[in-house]
């Protein structure tokens, strides 16, 4: 006896027909790490097939992500020199502001997100200028930056700045900045529910962005807060940001769900390092069938209710859907 279930199950068009959550290489946006020099393409041990890359490696990359049709970019900068405040963040001649102009010309049709941070850029590696009596970072001093910083990377031609570094009232700093610099056309993507999760170890491999002393827990969040969580983003939202964002995904998916139905804006998740990683080895053991958990994973995110998936996944996942 068949029930109403297993009837809609048995033929594979009519499951296809019933299938409630799509993916698309639209829902994708990839990162890329940009360091200085001529040819450089460095993969990163804890992340197969990420790599530190030069602008030039990064324009070819470009070329290959077009040809999956992935149109949407979030780049990482990875200065030569570090200082105390991460002035090479703040500087028109810097990595992001130099990369951005170099990719927008050779690929004016990609989507181009800057990651709005200090961390990869101070010599301390944490997200700002720190007060040197509380040891954390100084908000106020910080949030002055961060409107330089997103004001640099629009004038380089940035399409959309995503501040991560969890700073009360960077979205309405940040806000101030662009509409005074006269880029009030520029949308921000707020990591707005931000964990200090141990998910992020490898991303620090790639970023060169270890604090090198302490943690983050002074800014980032208490993963076992929840209410907390989705006030943050709510609170970004008040504030104009325009996308929110919740990182990392796989373990706060209850998060993503309850910031979902609380807000109307569009929601981001990032698939962080760690994440990915963990894929990936357990694929390299041949404890799971990669692909298939891979494709899993990315319709869980969708699923919960992301509109957009920021993953190192993003070109395996568009060969996966172009086939």
């Amino acid at each position: 006896m068949f029930t109403r279930f297993r009837r809609k199950r048995l033929n594979p068009v009519l499951r296809d027909l019933l299938q409630e959550t799509h993916l698309t290489v639209n829902d994708f946006i990839y990162p890329l790490f940009i360091r200085s020099g001529e040819g450089v393409k460095n993969e990163v041990g804890s992340m197969p097939g990420v790599f530190q890359m030069s602008v030039d490696e990064i324009i070819k990359e470009c070329e290959t992500l077009k040809s999956l049709g992935i149109y949407s970019i979030l780049l990482f900068g990875i200065p030569d020199v570090k200082d105390s405040v991460g002035s090479d963040a703040m500087c028109e001649h810097g990595i992001i502001a130099s990369s951005i102009r170099a990719i927008k010309e050779a690929h004016p049709d990609m989507f181009v997100v800057t990651d709005l941070c200090f961390c990869e850029y101070t010599d301390h590696g944490h997200c700002g200028v720190l007060d040197p009596v509380l040891e954390t970072v100084d908000n106020d001093i910080t949030l002055g930056n961060l409107a330089k910083q997103a004001l640099v990377h629009a004038k380089a031609g940035a399409d959309m700045i995503a501040p991560s570094g969890m700073m009360d009232g960077m979205i309405t700093a940040i806000r101030e900045g662009l509409d005074a610099g006269g880029f009030s056309h520029i949308p921000i993507m707020s990591y707005s529910t931000k964990f200090a999760s141990a998910y992020y170890g490898p991303f620090r491999d790639v970023a060169e962005s270890a604090p090198s002393f302490g943690d983050r827990r002074s800014y980032q969040m208490n993963p076992a807060n929840r209410k907390e969580a989705i006030l943050e983003s709510l609170a970004d939202e008040a504030e104009g940001a325009d996308i929110l964002m919740v990182k990392p995904a796989l373990a706060y998916l209850d998060i993503v769900r309850d910031i979902k139905e609380s807000s109307s804006l569009p929601l981001a998740i990032y698939n962080v390092s760690g994440e990915y990683s963990m894929l990936k080895m357990a694929a390299k053991a041949g404890v799971i069938d990669y692909e298939r958990v891979m494709m899993e994973t990315m319709i869980g995110f969708k699923r919960a209710g992301a509109d957009i998936i920021i993953s190192y996944h993003a070109k395996e996942v568009a060969e996966l859907i172009n086939k």
